[in-house]
């Protein structure tokens, strides 16, 4: 989908951005050299890991923005505005690894029953959200194959993300929806 100098590019710019947003409280502008290819509106994620740990993990489901934009604003998000975490500091920017997951657009997954999402959903290739009223869960692909989650383990876990009961899937009011990722990281 994008070459390695695409991919470096992108790292590159969602260190720049936390960087400079920790040390000047600036938000950065996509550079003049940004590649047309990294201008198409696209859903993206910035994970955040320090010591093989999660320290923090934000993004755009839905091609909302330019990819590069997006990037700079789940970078900064990632590092300073992810609830479970305390704003990263200064200090800790060495020690946090980057990891960029580009996605898809999100598609209803269609069943007659529930039971089909099973056979619908592939480990490893897909991420979820699972969405019912107001409530709404997301797991990048990723997520099963590091917990080694089977399909319903992953149908419940994005569930439980969502904050519904771990089988709201087999509820007719909720939908569920697919996406796929291309996810690349910072070399150690």
């Amino acid at each position: 989908m994008f070459s390695q100098e695409e991919e470096n590019f992108l790292l590159e710019l969602a260190r720049n951005a936390i960087n400079t947003y920790i040390d000047e409280k600036k938000i950065i502008s996509p550079p003049n050299n940004t590649p047309d290819s990294l201008k198409t509106d696209m859903g993206a994620f910035v994970t955040l890991n320090k010591n093989n740990q999660l320290r923090g993990c934000i993004g755009y489901s839905e091609p909302i923005k330019p990819l590069v934009n997006a990037v700079i604003d789940v970078a900064i998000s990632a590092a300073t505005s992810d609830p479970r975490f305390p704003p990263l500091k200064s200090s800790e920017i060495d020690e946090i690894h980057l990891e960029i997951s580009v996605l898809t657009k999100p598609e209803l997954v269609e069943v007659e029953h529930p039971q089909e999402y099973l056979k619908k959903i592939k480990v490893g290739v897909d991420g979820l959200i699972v969405e019912k009223g107001v409530y709404k869960g997301l797991l990048l692909p990723q997520v099963p194959v590091e917990w080694n989650w089977e399909e319903e383990e992953f149908l419940c876990q994005t569930c439980i993300k969502a904050g519904l009961s771990a089988d709201c899937w087999y509820d007719k009011d909720t939908k569920i929806f697919s996406f796929q990722a291309l996810i690349f990281h910072e070399k150690d």
